[in-house]
C-alpha cells in the first residue's frame, strides 16, 4: 500500500510539474490547448475502437451513429490542436456532455420509451401498460402497486420481490406456494418457508418446510425443531421419525451419520437403537482416528454417549496431545526468522 501511495504521489507531482512547465513556457492558453487536444484524442480513439467493433459485429445502424460521433470528436481534436473556432469546440464539448447525460437518463429506465418517461405511473396503468407502470411505481418507491402490476403481467417472481420490498411477506409467501404448485420446483417451497417466517406466521412456515422436506428429506430435522418451537408434539414426533429414517439410510453409506441416528433415537425413547447407533459411530470414529488424530475428539464423544467415561477421558487426552502438538508446530512456524534481504 505504501508503494502504491508513493507511485500515486509521484505521478501527481509529475503531472503538476509538466502542467507548470507548459504554463511557464506558453501560458495558461497553451495548457488549455494541451488539455483539450489530449482529451479529444482520447475520446476519438475510444469512439474509433467501438465504431470498428460495431461494424465488425455487423451492427450497421449503431455503427453509423458511432461513426458520426467519431467524426465530430475528430473535428474537435483538429480544432483544439490548431486552436481554431473555440466556440465550435465548446459546442462539441456541450454536445458530448448532453449525450452522456441523456444516456445515463435512458439507462436509468431502459424499458420506457421516450413518451412513457413523461407519463405518470397511474396513466400508464390506465392505458394497460403494466410493465412500464411497474417500473414507474418502483422508482417512486411504491412497491405495493408495482407488485400488483407484475401480477397482472403474470410475472410472479417479480411480484414476490416487490411484495417483499413493500413488507408484505405473506403475499410473497403465497406467490411462492402458487409457483411451486405450477412449477413443482422445491426452491419455491423453501422461499415460501422463509417469507412465512418473516411474516411471523410460523404455522404456515412449518407447513411449507414440511412439504419441502418431503422432497428434500435432510430437512426433516429442521421441521421437527420448528414444530417443537410451536408446541406441536405430535407433528414434531412424526418429523423426528422421518428424520430418523433418512439418517439411518445415510449412515449405511457414510458412518458419520450414526451419531445423528443415535441422537434422534434417544430423543424418541428408542434406547436400544440409540446404543447400537452410538456403537457404530464409535467404530467409525476409531477407524478415522487411525488416519487423522483430530477424530479422537469424536471418539471421546462416542464413548460419552455410551457412558464409558474412563475411555472417554483417555480419548480426550489423546486429542489434547494432538492439539498441543499442532499448536506448538504453528508457533514454531510463526516464529521462524524472516529473511534479511528483501
Amino acid at each position: 500500500m505504501d508503494k502504491l501511495k508513493a507511485y500515486l504521489v509521484g505521478f501527481l507531482m509529475a503531472v503538476i510539474a509538466i502542467a507548470a512547465g507548459i504554463v511557464w513556457y506558453g501560458g495558461w492558453r497553451l495548457l488549455l490547448q494541451v488539455i483539450l487536444t489530449l482529451g479529444f484524442l482520447g475520446v476519438t480513439l475510444m469512439l474509433l475502437f467501438f465504431t470498428a467493433l460495431t461494424f465488425y459485429a455487423e451492427s450497421w445502424k449503431y455503427g453509423a451513429v458511432l461513426a458520426i460521433f467519431t467524426a465530430i470528436s475528430g473535428y474537435g481534436l483538429y480544432l483544439s490542436a490548431t486552436w481554431q473556432k473555440l466556440s465550435v469546440v465548446a459546442g462539441i464539448i456541450a454536445l458530448f456532455i448532453a449525450v452522456v447525460a441523456l444516456g445515463i437518463w435512458y439507462i436509468s429506465e431502459p424499458d420506457l420509451s421516450l413518451v412513457d418517461r413523461f407519463k405518470s405511473a397511474e396513466s400508464l396503468e390506465k392505458a394497460g401498460r403494466y410493465k412500464q407502470a411497474a417500473r414507474k411505481y418502483e422508482k417512486a418507491g411504491n412497491y405495493l402497486k408495482a407488485a400488483e402490476m407484475y401480477e397482472k403481467l403474470g410475472w410472479m417472481e417479480s411480484a414476490a420481490w416487490a411484495y417483499e420490498k413493500a413488507g408484505k411477506y405473506e403475499k410473497a409467501a403465497e406467490i411462492y406456494e402458487k409457483l411451486y404448485e405450477k412449477e413443482k420446483d422445491t426452491y419455491y417451497l423453501k422461499e415460501a418457508h422463509e417469507y412465512w417466517k418473516k411474516a411471523g406466521n410460523m404455522e404456515r412456515a412449518a407447513k411449507a418446510l414440511e412439504r419441502y422436506a418431503e422432497e428434500e428429506p435432510w430437512f426433516w430435522e429442521d421441521v421437527a425443531k420448528l414444530y417443537e418451537e410451536l408446541g406441536n408434539g405430535e407433528k414434531a414426533k412424526e418429523a423426528w421419525e422421518k428424520a430418523l429414517d433418512y439418517y439411518r439410510k445415510e449412515a449405511e453409506e457414510e458412518g458419520v451419520f450414526w451419531e445423528d441416528v443415535g441422537n434422534i433415537a434417544r430423543k424418541l425413547g428408542m434406547e436400544e437403537l440409540a446404543r447400537e447407533a452410538y456403537q457404530k459411530f464409535l467404530e467409525y470414529c476409531l477407524r478415522e482416528a487411525e488416519e487423522d488424530p483430530m477424530w479422537w475428539k469424536h471418539v471421546a464423544e462416542a464413548y460419552e454417549y455410551l457412558g464409558e467415561r474412563e475411555k472417554a477421558e483417555e480419548a480426550k487426552k489423546k486429542y489434547e496431545e494432538y492439539r498441543q502438538k499442532i499448536m506448538k508446530a504453528s508457533e514454531e512456524t510463526s516464529n521462524f526468522p524472516e529473511g534479511k534481504g528483501e
